[in-house]
């Protein structure tokens, strides 16, 4: 069979999500709820804008998950002013703690064969070919 990036990266995705997802359900943590989980514990107080703008998700979805996560007390969502700031809370400190660490863990796993020169080079050039972020639309959604 030919090797292809895109079958290189579907069943790398497929790797990291099984692996994570085990470890996620322990903390009661689903693995579409993880980036945003990830997102406001590197910034905290983000807003839901930035937040939806920066892992590049539509308003609705990004809405749909942050309620998810209050409700399931990862998140606080304080009101300050015309919109809302996001904090992790306790338990949602410890989940960003292990959920940190399973990125660590799978890229250590996956990358024991190489060696340091192989894994940096390997990140180089993966970086090179990742997409740009896209130019922000000139009607971002409000907080």
């Amino acid at each position: 069979m030919h090797q292809t990036l895109a079958l290189c990266a579907a069943m790398l995705h497929r790797d990291f999500t099984a692996y994570t997802s085990g470890k996620l359900e322990k903390l009661g943590l689903h693995f579409g709820l993880l980036y945003f989980l990830l997102y406001v514990g590197k910034h905290p107080g983000a807003t839901p804008a930035e937040l939806t703008r920066a892992l590049h998700l539509d308003w609705g979805h990004s809405q749909r998950s942050i309620t998810k996560l209050v409700e399931s007390g990862f998140l606080t969502k304080e009101k300050e002013g015309r919109s809302h700031r996001l904090h992790l809370t306790e338990k949602g400190q410890e989940a960003f703690a292990v959920s940190h660490q399973v990125f660590f863990d799978w890229d250590r796993q996956r990358m024991a064969a190489l060696t340091a020169q192989e894994q940096q080079t390997l990140l180089e050039l993966l970086q090179k070919v990742l997409p740009q972020p896209a130019a922000q639309p000139p009607c971002a959604p409000r907080d």
